[in-house]
């Protein structure tokens, strides 16, 4: 299961090199963590390097607070491009993130054993790997949707904080348990499993390079399968720091949420 991240770590792809380089050494910089390796670029140092290391650093840090002018000078620099450049800064951030939340839990990660020149970077990690982790089923619907409603919030996707999965509601789930959620410490509803979950979640967004006693934590109240699931599904909901970044993250419904199912192959099915 934590081989998911495997195909990640080896995308790179011709044009991308440098980018991918430079993102990745700046993510990890920022968040006190050891870079993914990466193939060594062969072109000099760009003009666009200056803004890359700009916005990965703010992507890394605080996505809800990139600006609309670090954004239109992405998009701007870099055109049809910047959805696959987005991605791999995504992988750039939150691989070491999940990395060090697997070692943490005692799990290796297995790193590529070639890089992937052919792979589009949004393909690899918008379809296939958010599909092969939606498909996961060692966690229950609820807590599964416990924590990618904290991982929504703490981003500020205004796309994922108003939706609600149906079958998370059918296991329990409702307004008043979500409320909860905002000062979890607190409360009284949530259980203490879903509280050390929810620390853990917190610890990768946050402290990431802190992450021993939340992953401790969480194997008090979890199998290992299970906190690898819970660490994968971290790195699915955080996805939405691609279209928050982007200014992509626009509710489908003017008030209130919308509901959808998430299906057996992992792909969010709307009614």
């Amino acid at each position: 299961m934590q081989d998911l991240l495997t195909p990640l770590i080896a995308l790179s792809p011709p044009s991308l090199v440098a980018v991918n380089s430079v993102t990745r050494e700046t993510c990890a910089k920022t968040t006190g963590l050891r870079p993914l390796p990466y193939e060594a670029p062969t072109e000099p140092e760009s003009e666009t390097e200056g803004l890359l290391v700009e916005f990965a650093e703010q992507f890394s840090a605080d996505v809800s607070a990139v600006t609309p002018e670090q954004r239109s000078t992405l998009m701007a620099a870099f055109g049809a491009e910047v959805l696959g450049i987005a991605a791999l800064m995504f992988v750039a951030d939150f691989g070491p993130r999940v990395s060090a939340g697997l070692t943490a839990l005692g799990v290796p990660v297995r790193e590529p054993e070639a890089w992937d020149n052919q792979t589009h970077p949004a393909d690899a990690l918008l379809n296939r790997f958010t599909s092969a982790v939606g498909a996961l089923h060692g966690l229950d619907p609820l807590t599964t949707e416990i924590i990618r409603l904290r991982g929504a919030t703490q981003h500020n996707c205004r796309l994922c904080t108003s939706l609600r999965e149906t079958g998370a509601l059918e296991a329990g789930g409702s307004e008043p348990l979500y409320a909860e959620i905002a000062q979890y410490e607190e409360s009284s509803e949530l259980s203490a499993a879903h509280k050390a979950a929810l620390r853990y979640v917190d610890a990768l967004i946050w402290t990431p390079s802190s992450l021993d006693d939340a992953a401790a934590g969480v194997l008090a109240h979890w199998s290992v399968d299970q906190a690898v699931e819970i660490t994968l599904d971290v790195m699915r909901n955080a996805t939405n720091k691609i279209a928050v970044a982007l200014g992509g993250d626009e509710p489908r419904v003017a008030d209130g949420v919308e509901h959808y199912r998430l299906g057996a192959d992992g792909m969010p099915v709307f009614g």
